[in-house]
């Protein structure tokens, strides 16, 4: 029961985290490229790979906390729902290089962030 809690409460900090982040860059950069979204993914990804190889090789963390931030936090902050909406979106309004775009940069960076992540835990 104790894992669900720390799930939850990293969830609900993810989740805010996650609309701060992408409403702010949406703002800021404007809605016609999902940059708030390619960003929380790109973080996310950076973070999930940093954390588990730290988490694997030089921290001992408990089961609830790794479950807390790696499944609550880190799954609510990253955002491959809605990058898939977006995407199609994208696609049914005809801006077929920007949804390509996306899905490219998407899929770039992310597995590249989360590579960059590992190799950082496993230097430090």
């Amino acid at each position: 029961m104790l894992n669900v809690l720390y799930i939850a409460a990293g969830g609900a900090l993810g989740a805010l985290l996650r609309y701060f982040m992408s409403s702010g860059l949406h703002n800021t950069l404007g809605q016609g490229f999902p940059f708030g979204t390619l960003s929380v993914n790109v973080i996310g990804s950076v973070i999930i790979g940093l954390f588990y190889v730290l988490t694997q090789n030089k921290f001992q963390l408990s089961l609830e906390l790794k479950a807390g931030i790696m499944i609550g936090l880190l799954g609510a902050f990253t955002t491959f729902s809605t990058f898939s909406l977006e995407t199609i979106t994208l696609l049914e309004s005809g801006q077929l290089f920007k949804a390509a775009l996306n899905v490219l940069l998407s899929v770039m960076f992310c597995i590249g962030g989360c590579w960059s992540g590992m190799l950082i835990g496993r230097y430090l």
